[in-house]
């Protein structure tokens, strides 16, 4: 409202929502980016599903995976689940490469038409490795990196924003996934090799521009 009130509203160009501790929150959601998109109708919505992942199961309020799949997701331009959230919304399996974009079409039939699939764990991926599909309209895009042995509280929510940036701004989403994946992997080993349980996002800020690493991105689709 303060926003709105100062015509500030009318300067976002993009909404990204994440983790909906309640089930009022979806609807604080969707009235933002309404009033968002009435005054800028180049503006699109990120949601970001978080529910939960393969080895802790769901751990949100029991409604919310419903109240995400029948109203919020149909209303994003761009969804970013991992493996397990996104098999999920999609009501199927997604373990193979050949599920994964099964279950990434059966979410994009909701509406978003970019999804960006994090921390998919295929069983014929190279070992040692973690990888991260992105399709839109134009394909499916698949990297790899190698796996880090440790829990990162936060990363899912690096990987959402920095990817909405630069989809915003390319309108690629390989060229978005390759900058993604260079960025988080650097910030995520810092913060490996720091020993610090936080991740160290003031430490690893200049990877956000310039990575010191890159990772090949293939078309899959």
């Amino acid at each position: 409202d303060a926003m709105q009130a100062r015509g500030a509203l009318a300067q976002v160009d993009v909404v990204l929502s994440g983790y909906q501790g309640g089930t009022d929150i979806a609807g604080a959601i969707l009235d933002a980016v309404a009033r968002v998109k009435a005054l800028n109708p180049r503006a699109s919505y990120t949601c970001d599903p978080v529910m939960g992942n393969a080895r802790s199961g769901c751990f949100v309020n029991p409604a919310i995976p419903a109240l995400l799949r029948e109203r919020v997701v149909p209303a994003a331009d761009l969804v970013t689940p991992n493996q397990f959230e996104l098999g999920t919304l999609a009501g199927r399996e997604a373990s193979t490469l050949a599920s994964t974009l099964q279950a990434v079409d059966a979410v994009m039939a909701m509406g978003p038409h970019t999804v960006l699939v994090t921390s998919v764990e295929r069983p014929e991926r190279a070992p040692g490795t973690l990888e991260m599909l992105a399709a839109d309209p134009h394909g499916a895009w698949l990297v790899a990196t190698p796996h880090l042995p440790f829990k990162a509280n936060g990363s899912g929510d690096v990987t959402a924003a920095l990817f909405t940036a630069h989809y915003r701004t390319t309108g690629s989403a390989a060229t978005a996934l390759a900058r993604t994946t260079a960025s988080v992997f650097a910030l995520l080993r810092m913060t490996h090799q720091s020993g610090a349980r936080e991740l160290q996002l003031i430490q690893a800020q200049e990877a956000y521009v310039h990575p010191p690493e890159t990772f090949e991105v293939r078309q899959v689709r």
